[in-house]
């Protein structure tokens, strides 16, 4: 009896709670796309979170993408006046004690150095990055830099595929997955 509970225990540990965040950038929509993808709502329809990293051109995206999960995001460069005016250039969500931060373009055309100063200043684990319509994973140590490409718009389009990510997110960590669509 006594070993069956121990491993009963050792299995229940086992167990863990898994959250997923789903991460997009750079949908220029209406501008090249009418309306987010289908494929993109059936890959974030099982996700906790969405987090948006800038370039929605209108609200409406957030508004789409709120009928899934609640929505974290920032304006990016292409974003005019009535988007800036309503959300900010950097924001972050914790999911269990881990700190994700976002930011449109946090100096990616220069560099990996202004991208670290940024997660490192403000305690960011991972750091969801857009801009570059390119998809990327990259650790540093502990920290994920990730950037989930453009769902509407991949760069350059006769390479790139058009892409979103997740995040599976459990206590002790950090898986993310770039999903081609």
């Amino acid at each position: 009896m006594a070993s069956q509970q121990s491993q009963v225990i050792s299995q229940l540990r086992e167990y863990q709670v898994t959250k997923t965040v789903g991460l997009i950038s750079d949908t220029h929509i209406p501008v090249r796309a009418r309306t987010i993808p289908k494929r993109v709502l059936e890959i974030f329809d099982k996700a906790e979170f969405i987090v948006h990293a800038g370039d929605l051109v209108q609200l409406t995206v957030i508004d789409d993408l709120e009928q899934l999960a609640p929505v974290l995001a920032v304006y990016g460069n292409m974003d005019g006046p009535g988007i800036r005016g309503k959300l900010p250039k950097m924001n972050s969500v914790k999911v269990f004690d881990w700190k994700i931060g976002v930011m449109h373009d946090p100096g990616t055309l220069f560099g990996m150095g202004k991208m670290r100063e940024i997660a490192k200043q403000n305690g960011f684990n991972v750091l969801v990055y857009g801009h570059t319509h390119n998809s990327s994973i990259k650790w540093e140590g502990k920290t994920l830099f990730i950037n989930p490409g453009s769902p509407t718009n991949p760069i350059p389009s006769f390479l790139a595929k058009p892409t979103v990510a997740l995040l599976r997110i459990t206590k002790e960590k950090i898986s993310p997955d770039i999903i081609q669509l």
